[in-house]
């Protein structure tokens, strides 16, 4: 199925049922009175968190959802039957907002999770319910009150512990196939990833986490080159962003260094609390470095780059470096819990 994490719909809910309009009317009862029943209600619609969905792609399609009204009432105090509510399920993660007045509406994140985004008008009186002492027989009624009408925009954040970042071809998708049992495309060419990828990451028998993998950034992302920073939504729930670097570029003249500061302009672009978030370095394709070789390039990166935080060293091909990586990742996941 395609990945899609945007979608714009219309949800109507259902208008209440009018009020009966009604006198008994029976064989040797006189003076029988207004009986007229009361409108049912209209049914609201409500938005669901389905943990088997994981794309909003079946609202590319199906964009108006609408509860059913309710029924008006009838003679003998008969109550209309009332609409049945609509639930629109959607993928864990998911934030609802409304378009006219970019309400916040709701932010799904917890399976099952449910919210009611558009009400159910409520059903109009019968006759009844307006009889008094003064006024034997009533021939007023109400209608039943019209229901909510919102245009809604759904944007998907996927939901992980950790999030890879960097420039495409620096093997995140290499990286996030060793580490766990997700299946991204791979190929020796750039912008491979088209959308995110998530895979679970097991360290011991009862210690997992979950790891996503989103398309590569380049410079000029925020101005639209590339594939945009569309797709950085799906870090800011992330509680760990591993960035990660190719040491051994194709170009000769490229600098590592260079690739990370770019990075790091884009992600001040894009949202200052993604790029105030706990970052590691990466350095991955360690493999293709000579032994003697690694600390001098590792050590050349970080004084570039003023780096004083946390550094891993890993090969994707090989797995080397990724257990211990692992393992890192896990501990600092539980002392933030």
């Amino acid at each position: 199925m395609k990945f899609v994490d945007e979608a714009s719909i219309r949800v109507i809910a259902g208008n209440g049922g009018n009020g009966c309009l009604s006198f008994r009317r029976e064989k040797y009862i006189e003076r029988g009175g207004p009986d007229g029943g009361d409108g049912g209600s209209g049914g609201s619609v409500y938005m669901v968190a389905d943990p088997s969905l994981n794309t909003l792609a079946d609202f590319r399609f199906a964009r108006k959802f609408k509860a059913e009204g309710g029924e008006a009432g009838s003679g003998r105090n008969k109550t209309g039957k009332s609409g049945g509510d609509l639930d629109v399920a959607v993928p864990c993660g998911t934030v609802v907002r409304d378009i006219d007045t970019s309400e916040l509406i709701c932010d799904l994140t917890e399976p099952g999770q449910r919210q009611m985004v558009a009400e159910g008008g409520r059903g109009g009186f019968g006759n009844t319910r307006f009889k008094s002492s003064v006024n034997r027989a009533p021939r007023k009624t109400t209608n039943g009150t019209q229901a909510e009408i919102r245009n809604l925009a759904l944007e998907l954040k996927v939901l992980a512990d950790v999030g890879l970042l960097g420039m495409p071809n620096a093997g995140k998708s290499s990286l996030i196939t060793a580490m766990s049992s997700a299946k991204p495309r791979i190929a020796d060419y750039p912008f491979t990833t088209l959308h995110p990828n998530l895979g679970v990451v097991r360290v011991g028998a009862l210690q997992s986490f979950v790891m996503a993998d989103v398309p590569g950034l380049i410079a000029g992302a925020a101005e639209g080159a590339g594939l945009g920073i569309q797709f950085l939504r799906h870090l800011q729930r992330t509680g760990l962003l591993l960035h990660v670097v190719d040491v051994a570029p194709i170009d000769p003249n490229a600098n590592p260094a260079d690739s990370v500061r770019a990075i790091e302009a884009e992600l001040g672009k894009f949202s200052t609390e993604l790029a105030e978030k706990a970052r590691w370095l990466v350095l991955n394709k360690i493999d293709l470095l000579a032994s003697d070789a690694r600390a001098a390039v590792r050590d050349a990166l970080l004084k570039d780059l003023g780096w004083t935080g946390p550094v891993y060293e890993v090969s994707a091909a090989t797995r080397e470096g990724t257990e211990n990586l692992a393992r890192a990742i896990m501990r600092d996941l539980e002392e933030r819990d």
